[in-house]
């Protein structure tokens, strides 16, 4: 094999998955066909789930240094334009003051870190540079995906070079993340289905060094990332992470018009330079499969939202991340088959649910924006009215867009054929986190002692966490582990207040964090739970004691 994995596309759905492989010292081959990473806007915030995957990969400090200023506050604003009084105003904590909340949690409701506003075109060259120093890992970018065919044992990929010269790469598996419009998934023949097309607007990236430090203008509204403008234009301006630079959604009838639109607004005279102009389309789409046979697919390629909720890029970094350790495992060639195979279980539900949540979200900015009407800006009685029955609205329905907190830490992988059978378990709800332990989440952050959390304790293996000092079968477990050849390790963390916060005495967690097994007391058969969890396929044996 020319390499083990072969990656199609460096957005960072493609540079996580890349990155995350060559820690696990898994031989890896990024394809991309820009020459460098891309100055456009895209995606803007990594969420509180994000930021945690970020942070066991080593890389949350870093993204925060190379994102917003932790004391900017994370506002948003319904305005009419930027020298008026704004319609609404929702307060939300900057980082710093959402990193005080999270740091004196004493339970296990906040995550272990709070979200960063970052721009994706600084993300990327970013984890490019991790990537590079990663010896296992080679980036081509300037290189285009043609094709490829596969086999029982590899695939071999047909790559085009700048000059235009063609050559093929083998390996023992692909993964498109080449975004919407996938040409993986396309030639795999596999199609999205959903809501396509439902609104056309078109984005504009701006370099305007002084508006941020103007705040605010006239009457208008003060620092903050987000400024919905109350028109018939659905006009959105988003601050980037470096201050200067600003994003302008809006439905106008060509790319010119953008510079007008920004300029009507802002409402007062700024000095700044449009920098790009695109157009884009809501969709709400899910892929049928998340691959086929040695080809898999990721992020954009599979799932395409609405961004209304931030669901988007943060949603392709769960993917990545629960397929980085599969395909570790199988390469490294403990995994059962059902391993690699629970990834599209595990992941499109998320991904279905995620594009429910944007349509929740994006249902309820529709509901707002529909009450404006002509007469909406007129100095009358009548315009008041308008004004303070959409700010009535909005301060309702907006919400639904900026509090997701459910969706980021609270799903749960159901049904999957590596996690142990316990049926019922917690509603799946979009804004309220309710920080159950069951089979199939993430494993709820607590501290253990300032700056370090339980996750921060459990390593890239199965770990047996002990909250008591039941040791009935624990020496089988792990033996049984051992036999498979599956990393493994005991955590012991007695303590009454964590085993009540938890409501087990024991949880196997994976490598991922994710709890494949909780009770009081081992199965009677440990060998069986291994083989389970590891992918091997067992006769399911009912409820475990509970």
């Amino acid at each position: 094999m020319d390499t083990q994995v072969t990656i199609i596309g460096a957005g960072p759905v493609g540079l996580t998955l890349a990155v995350d492989l060559g820690l696990q010292g898994i031989k890896c081959t990024l394809v991309e066909k820009k020459p460098e990473p891309e100055f456009l806007p895209k995606m803007e915030r990594c969420n509180a789930r994000t930021m945690e995957i970020f942070r066991r990969m080593g890389l949350a400090e870093k993204i925060r240094a190379a994102g917003l200023d932790s004391s900017v506050p994370m506002d948003v604003f319904v305005v009419t334009k930027m020298t008026e009084k704004p319609l609404l105003h929702l307060e939300y904590p900057s980082v710093d003051e959402a990193r005080k909340i999270c740091e004196a949690s004493e339970g296990t409701s906040e995550p272990a870190e709070p979200y960063q506003l970052i721009s994706q075109y600084t993300v990327e060259p970013l984890l490019k540079s991790v990537a590079e120093k990663l010896p296992s890992v080679t980036l081509s970018y300037g290189t285009e995906f043609v094709d490829f065919k596969q086999d029982a044992r590899s695939v071999v990929t047909t790559l085009r070079r700048a000059d235009g010269s063609t050559y093929e790469l083998c390996s023992d598996y692909m993964v498109g993340c080449d975004g919407g419009a996938s040409i993986v998934r396309k030639t795999l023949d596999i199609r999205l289905r959903g809501e396509g097309n439902l609104l056309r607007l078109r984005q504009a990236l701006y370099r305007c060094d002084d508006l941020f430090s103007k705040l605010p203008l006239g009457d208008g509204p003060g620092h903050g990332r987000h400024y919905h403008v109350a028109d018939n234009q659905a006009s959105f301006l988003i601050m980037q992470d470096s201050t200067k630079h600003w994003t302008l959604h809006a439905v106008v009838e060509s790319d010119e018009a953008m510079a007008s639109q920004f300029e009507k607004v802002i409402g007062a005279d700024i000095d700044y330079e449009m920098l790009y102009v695109g157009e884009w389309k809501q969709n709400l789409l899910l892929a049928d499969r998340y691959g086929h046979g040695r080809v898999l697919l990721a992020g954009d390629a599979v799932h395409l939202v609405i961004p209304t909720g931030g669901l988007g890029m943060n949603t392709g970094v769960g993917d990545a991340i629960d397929l980085s350790w599969k395909l570790a495992a199988t390469l490294h060639g403990w995994a059962g088959p059902n391993l690699l195979r629970s990834y599209e279980i595990e992941r499109r539900q998320i991904g279905d649910r995620n594009i429910g949540a944007s349509r929740y979200a994006s249902q309820g900015r529709r509901k707002w924006r529909a009450q404006w009407q002509p007469g909406f800006n007129d100095n009358t009685p009548e315009g008041a009215a308008l004004r303070e029955n959409l700010a009535r609205v909005a301060d309702v329905e907006q919400r639904k867009t900026n509090e997701m907190i459910g969706a980021e830490l609270g799903y749960r992988y159901v049904d999957s054929p590596v996690i142990w059978d316990e049926p019922g378990g917690p509603e799946h709800l979009f804004r309220t986190y309710d920080p159950t332990a069951w089979t199939g989440v993430r494993m709820p952050h607590v501290w253990l002692e300032p700056g370090r959390s339980i996750n921060d304790s459990l390593e890239r293996c199965y770990s047996l966490v002990r909250f008591s000092g039941n040791t009935e079968g624990v020496s089988d477990l792990a033996a049984a582990f051992k036999k498979i050849g599956a990393p493994f390790r005991m955590v012991d963390l007695p303590s009454p207040k964590l085993r009540e916060l938890y409501g087990r005495d024991m949880f196997l967690v994976r490598p991922d964090l994710h709890i494949s097994w909780r009770g009081n007391d081992l199965p009677n058969d440990p060998m069986a739970l291994a083989l389970l969890t590891t992918g091997y396929p067992v006769e399911r044996m009912g409820r475990h004691h509970l």
